[in-house]
């Protein structure tokens, strides 16, 4: 495989297209571009950090669902799908692309009151209508196909078995960033401080280093940052870093079969992993926080996920 190398140097003055982000988004931006044979133009990808520690694509959970409201939303997971399920096709039915693993356990929202469940029957039938597999079950039908549900509470549940579920997206991200490599598409190592502009076309990149770069179109794939990208455009978008917690736990009586991705309807959420499991929930105080503060609020397990656990799946009483 004959890749472009990684460097803090650009190969050239300028490019077609620049794009500020290399996790996840910008790659596969970049391998989409590359791909296309509609598209002869030239790319570069800046990354500020090229062991991905700090990005969001190293933190993800890696879900796939099309229990949407917006058609379009249904779609592109739907789409999402196929390129997973059809990933060595995509990637030119190259040998050494690996089939990439899927769990379609699907989602299973859990109304609590009747408002919820209307909402959850709406969206269905939009679902439906789009083609995707989601399915409105009574307290009695959750119960049948998965009886470790404690459902005294619950009104009904939406659950889509259908593309729906979780995937190796860190495989997708890997291969993406060789394959656009060997099409072509530069890596640099550094940091976008600036953004040259001429009327109203951005024309060039400037980076912490002091280099100019310039460009016909840049793409903001910076996560989080993005926003700071955007203000060097005079842009405002409305993105901040707010953190989210998972917690990987096992059970000291395992369930009989995998556990669906679950949205109790206090929030927590919680789903098999391999051979263990995973839950998390948005924190109470969620105000924004810097980008690299990751550090974790265990008090969160104790006063919040673990009291719903128990209740809603009786066997995580027991767990570590």
């Amino acid at each position: 495989m004959n890749l472009k190398p990684v460097s803090d140097v650009p190969g050239a003055a300028g490019y077609d297209v620049v794009i500020v982000g290399g996790a996840i988004i910008g790659s596969s931006i970049a391998w989409f571009l590359s791909a296309n044979p509609d598209f002869d133009g030239s790319v570069l990808v800046i990354e500020r950090d090229m062991l991905y520690q700090h990005c969001s694509t190293a933190h993800t959970n890696s879900c796939m669902r099309q229990q949407f409201s917006n058609p379009l939303n249904i779609e592109i997971s739907q789409f999402g799908a196929e390129f997973v399920r059809d990933f060595r096709s995509f990637m030119g039915n190259d040998p050494e692309v690996p089939e990439i693993y899927v769990n379609h356990f699907g989602y299973m929202y859990l109304a609590g009151d009747d408002q919820f469940a209307a909402t959850l029957q709406a969206n269905q039938r939009i679902q439906s209508e789009q083609g995707a597999g989601t399915k409105i079950l009574s307290p009695e039908e959750i119960v049948s196909a998965y009886p470790f549900y404690n459902v005294d509470d619950i009104v009904c549940a939406s659950h889509n078995l259908i593309d729906e579920g979780y995937f190796d997206s860190g495989t997708v991200f890997e291969w993406w960033r060789k394959k656009a490599r060997e099409n072509g598409v530069e890596y640099l190592r550094g940091e976008v401080v600036g953004l040259d502009r001429s009327d109203n076309r951005i024309t060039g990149v400037r980076l912490g280093s002091g280099r100019s770069i310039a460009c016909g179109t840049v793409v903001n794939a910076a996560g989080p940052r993005a926003v700071e990208v955007a203000r060097m455009a005079e842009l405002t978008l409305p993105v901040e870093p707010r953190k989210r917690f998972t917690f990987v736990f096992d059970a000291a009586e395992p369930l009989a079969r995998d556990l669906p991705l679950t949205i109790d309807p206090s929030g927590v959420h919680v789903r098999s992993d391999g051979g263990a499991y995973m839950a998390g929930c948005t924190p109470d105080i969620d105000p924004a926080v810097d980008y690299d503060d990751f550090e974790m609020d265990r008090d969160i397990w104790e006063d919040k996920v673990w009291p719903v656990l128990a209740h809603r799946i009786p066997a995580f009483e027991r767990i570590k």
